[in-house]
């Protein structure tokens, strides 16, 4: 992949530079915008990756899926009868079978650049965009939308109506992170980068965001952007600093997170289904 990423950083240097745009990029800088895409549905390149316990944004990733937006014009293609307009066609899905996945028709969308695993399920509708990696064995259920760069790990349940946020731009930000084995309940919103802790249970309608406190109660400690692994997480309503006010009776609250320890042993199925609804 050295060979892809210098050539992608080049392409971006140029075009930075102002000097190559969709109306002067050739065929060989054609060539290497789908090389690197099919490198990204192939999971062989990924916009973010783990380094000494972090997770890191790859920067070159991320300015070639913003080269595929820069360096291509406007087109007209057809899916399922339907005329649309964008800068590049939908993923090929005909593969997914072959490893065992399986897309619901009438509204599972795929955008051209993201990785499906094997034994994945995606009910319809729900949308992937470019640039995000869905592990093995994971479900995205129905009305879920998984933004760009997002990185969802292997068996991880999403549950129905989850909004997973892309972080496209800035390049150098990592993307909303779900590692491996998590279950979010229908409802859940992560975004802006968050990092979801292996393992974890989320309850339903649970936001999961920076600017959100996470009050972890296994380490009795306030964390911000990301909840540990192994936690059984809800929201919960704390006090807010506005307290009294003469437009309001009582005080006033505010939205946090409430983490406890998830059990040593492994839950169940059944029992996981049922801790995410409590």
């Amino acid at each position: 992949m050295s060979a892809l990423q210098d050539e992608i950083e080049h392409l971006w240097t140029r075009y930075d530079d102002g000097e190559i745009s969709a109306d002067s990029a050739g065929e060989d800088a054609y060539a290497t915008l789908d090389a690197f895409l099919d490198a990204l549905e192939a999971g062989e390149i990924r916009a973010a990756e783990k380094h000494g316990g972090e997770w890191e944004a790859n920067e070159w990733v991320k300015q070639g899926i913003l080269l595929n937006f820069g360096l291509r014009s406007i087109g007209q293609y057809e899916h399922g009868g339907v005329t649309y307009n964008d800068v590049l066609p939908l993923a090929e899905t005909g593969a997914y079978g072959d490893r065992g996945s399986r897309n619901t028709p009438d509204g599972t969308v795929v955008r051209r650049g993201a990785r499906i695993g094997s034994d994945c399920i995606l009910m319809s509708p729900a949308f992937v965009n470019i640039g995000a990696h869905v592990g093995d064995g994971t479900l995205v259920d129905s009305c879920d939308t998984v933004g760009s760069c997002a990185q969802i790990g292997a068996n991880v349940k999403l549950g129905a109506n989850t909004l997973i946020g892309g972080v496209l731009e800035p390049v150098e930000n990592a993307p909303v992170i779900v590692e491996d084995d998590v279950s979010l309940g229908a409802g859940c919103r992560v975004t802006s980068g968050f990092v979801v802790g292996e393992n974890s249970v989320v309850g339903e309608n649970t936001l999961l965001t920076p600017r959100i406190p996470v009050y972890d109660l296994a380490e009795e400690e306030v964390l911000y952007g990301r909840l540990p692994p192994e936690r059984r997480a809800f929201t919960r309503f704390v006090e807010s600093s506005i307290s009294d006010h003469d437009l309001f009776d009582g005080g006033a609250y505010k939205p946090a997170v409430v983490a406890t320890d998830l059990e040593t042993e492994t839950i169940e199925a059944t029992e996981r289904e049922e801790v995410l609804r409590e």
